[in-house]
Order: structure tokens, then C-alpha cells, then sequence
């Protein structure tokens, strides 16, 4: 009789120790369900106490940019002028050295005539007793020009000359010379250069006392 009461006790608490458990887990899950509930809200508050931004469109933040530029440059301090005013500056001018007047001439050399300017060269004939640098003074001068008079020489323009300066004795161009007799056997091929001398012309004088002739413009 005591064994059976004893597992009669067993079994009755066995089924009273289930219920209590069942009883039990509904409020676990209610607890869990709060807190889930709980944490949810308070994302969601959490969520809700973000601020939000509008979308804005490339156009939209173009502007904005544009306006954050003003008012960052309208925040910037405005130069001030320096009272210091600067120094006058120095205009020196330097003396300009005068034009040298446009005139020509016409000389004879050896049998035949140049035009001759100041400060251009020309070749002439071999002169004789020149040597290379030597200053030379041409006499036979027939006709000095400019701009606005003209001096002719009858033949010659008195007292007017022509200096240059020898700068080298040379050779023209080889000029070939060939001989021919028909029937006869007869052809030489004979080559000869002419000797010349380069002569650079540095002034006309003298001109200026004789009688011009001026031109009407």
C-alpha cells in the first residue's frame, strides 16, 4: 500500500510540475513579445528621431553650391586699400639717334658708272694700288640724289665725293672663250675670270654747295 500511495504522489506531481511549466512558458513569451514590442518602438522612435533630407537634383545642388560660394565670399573681409600710394616711376628717355638721310649717287670708275647708296657694297673693276681695308675717295661723282632734291653734275657735281672702303680683291665668274675654224681643225677652249674688287660704300659729301634742282611734288 505504501509503494502504490508513494507512486501515486510521484505521478501527481510529475503532471503538477507539467501544468506549472506550461502555465509558465505563455509568460515567457509575453515578456519576449514586450520586449520585442518595446525594442521595435524604440527603433522606431529612435528611427523617427532622425532628421530627413529632401532628394535633391544635380540642378538643385548646383544652386546650393552656388549659394554656399556667395555667402562664403560675401563672409570674407573686404580688402583694404593700402594708403601707401606707389612711387611715380622713372621714364627716362634715350636719346633716339637721328635717321640717316636716304641719297644716292652716280660714279664712274674706270669707264663705266655705278649707283652707289651709303652702306651697301658693289663690285667694280680691279682697282690698282688697293689693298683690302684701304680708304678710297671717288671724285668723278655725276649725280647725288634725295628725297626732295636732285644735284646734276654738268658733267661732274663740284666738290662732291664718294668714300669707301676696300674690303676684298677677287675674281668674277669664269667666262669660257672657245675658238672654232670649220675644216680646219682648228678650237681652243680658253677659260678667263675677271678680276674685281668689292669696295663698300660709307658717305657722299660735298654735294650739298652746288646748285640742286628740286623736285615738284
Amino acid at each position: 500500500m505504501a509503494a502504490s500511495a508513494t507512486l501515486s504522489l510521484c505521478s501527481l506531481f510529475a503532471t503538477h510540475c507539467k501544468i506549472s511549466q506550461n502555465l509558465q512558458t505563455p509568460s515567457n513569451n509575453v515578456s519576449f513579445l514586450s520586449l520585442s514590442s518595446s525594442s521595435s518602438s524604440h527603433k522606431l522612435s529612435s528611427s523617427s528621431s532622425r532628421p530627413t533630407f529632401p532628394l535633391l537634383t544635380k540642378s538643385a545642388e548646383a544652386e546650393s553650391a552656388v549659394v554656399v560660394e556667395a555667402e562664403f565670399q560675401a563672409s570674407e573681409p573686404e580688402a583694404k586699400p593700402d594708403d601707401t600710394e606707389p612711387a611715380a616711376l622713372q621714364v627716362v628717355e634715350t636719346p633716339s639717334s637721328p635717321k640717316r638721310e636716304q641719297l644716292f649717287g652716280v660714279v664712274m670708275i674706270g669707264g663705266r658708272q655705278y649707283i652707289v647708296i651709303p652702306g651697301r657694297y658693289i663690285y667694280t673693276q680691279r682697282l690698282k694700288g688697293a689693298n683690302v681695308n684701304d680708304k678710297i675717295v671717288l671724285n668723278k661723282v655725276l649725280l647725288v640724289g634725295t628725297k626732295t632734291t636732285t644735284y646734276i653734275g654738268k658733267p661732274v657735281v663740284t666738290n662732291a665725293a664718294v668714300h669707301a672702303v676696300v674690303e676684298e680683291q677677287g675674281l668674277n665668274d669664269k667666262v669660257v672663250v672657245f675658238k672654232y675654224k670649220k675644216k680646219k681643225n682648228y678650237r681652243r677652249n680658253i677659260g678667263h675670270r675677271q678680276p674685281n674688287t668689292r669696295i663698300r660704300i660709307t658717305g657722299i659729301t660735298g654735294y650739298q654747295d652746288y646748285p640742286a634742282v628740286t623736285l615738284e611734288s
